[in-house]
């Protein structure tokens, strides 16, 4: 049974949920939300949202005390004047409200009928937890189980007749002391690797990077929301690849022209050394504005892709940002070259996605995850 607070409480989050749902395209283009993130909680600003409050203000003029006629408003007369006026209009109130990384993964599915991934790795990834299993009769105080303590207490005291309904007072001693114990327990978990790679010529510009930026987190929120084991690794690429941290994957930039048959080689490399498919659920996804070197290197790709990357992999997505500068064709040489985007029982592997503005990640989203890989 839920005491009121509990019910009030859930209700309140269900609100919060539906505002978030009624303007989650403009919160998945919000880059506040990611300079907001914590371990694992961001703070979503939501308006509207009136919280009960008390208020308290100056009753010493207005209607009901001193001078006024019915319909004379409450307050001081007027708007204000002179360059401090008040204004007129009603403002808007905003509340930071917490939520969980998880919680806001779950939102985002139900808007966007994200089905949940099926892990296609083994599960080779172990880790050890402490599960609670039993009572003792020893053990710190931080483990003591009050239910069980008062419990053998009132046995005890009972068999010696010690028990008075009318007056039931339960004192516990030493010997009805019971403490929770524990085993280590050895859990599989599922484990995926995600190796994003962007190009970071000189067509790729600011708000390019942006657009990978806020992507990127969504699409990181929703693999970690799918797997407990993530490992994410980063490329950058002009003419040459190089892998970086996060931080510089997100900042860096050049002004040198662009060969992608150069991230996907060390992204080859990468997966070759260190994440074989049959333990592993690997991601890859890609992030250009569609300009390369030459049809040559374009072919280097395909052929790439075809026999290294997406065989082994659990998708591979394309996600093309759009640039004034560059020539945006590559999206339509993928599309060419793999009509069927390498399907098999789920559905295309190679999936292709355009992200013109900060609208488009919606759209973007909902591309790459909708097949449920």
């Amino acid at each position: 049974m839920l005491s009121r607070i509990e019910q009030d409480h859930q209700r309140f989050r269900q609100i919060v949920r539906g505002k978030i749902r009624k303007d989650l395209r403009r919160f998945l283009s919000q880059d506040e939300l990611i300079g907001k993130e914590g371990d694992r909680y961001v703070s979503i600003p939501v308006h509207d949202l009136d919280l009960p409050t008390f208020r308290y203000g100056d009753n010493s003029a207005g209607v009901g005390m001193g001078e006024g006629e019915e319909g004379d408003g409450v307050g001081q007369p007027g708007g204000g004047s002179g360059d401090n006026a008040g204004g007129e209009e009603a403002g808007k109130h905003i509340t930071e409200v917490d939520i969980s990384l998880e919680e806001l993964a779950d939102i985002i599915a139900d808007e966007l009928k994200l089905p949940r991934i099926k892990p296609r790795g083994r599960h080779n990834i172990t880790t050890k937890r402490d599960k609670f299993t039993g009572i003792r009769p020893t053990g710190p105080a931080s483990l003591r189980h009050f239910k069980r303590t008062y419990r053998e207490a009132l046995k005890r005291q009972l068999a010696l007749g010690m028990y008075n309904p009318d007056d039931p007072i339960i004192i516990p001693i030493k010997r009805d002391l019971r403490y929770r114990s524990w085993n280590e327990v050895k859990k599989p978990q599922s484990n995926a690797a995600i190796i994003y790679m962007m190009d970071v010529s000189g067509s790729m510009g600011d708000e390019q990077k942006e657009l990978v930026r806020l992507t990127a987190f969504w699409i990181d929120t929703w693999l970690r929301r799918n797997y407990e084991g993530i490992e994410s690794r980063y490329i950058v690429h002009d003419v040459r690849a190089a892998e970086v941290d996060k931080k510089v994957f997100f900042s860096m930039r050049e002004d040198g022209g662009t060969r992608i048959s150069s991230a996907y080689a060390l992204c080859k490399e990468m997966l070759d050394e260190e994440y074989d498919p049959d333990d592993w659920n690997v991601y890859l996804f890609h992030f250009s504005d569609g300009d390369n070197s030459s049809e040559a290197d374009n072919r280097k790709c395909v052929e790439l892709l075809r026999e290294h990357l997406i065989p082994n992999s659990n998708m591979f997505g394309y996600c093309q940002v759009t640039s004034a500068y560059g020539s945006g064709n590559f999206i339509n040489v993928l599309g060419e070259s793999f009509e069927d985007g390498e399907s098999d029982e789920d559905g295309p592997r190679l999936i292709l996605a355009r992200i013109d503005d900060r609208d488009g990640i919606y759209d973007a989203m909902r591309t790459l995850f909708k097949q449920g890989r």
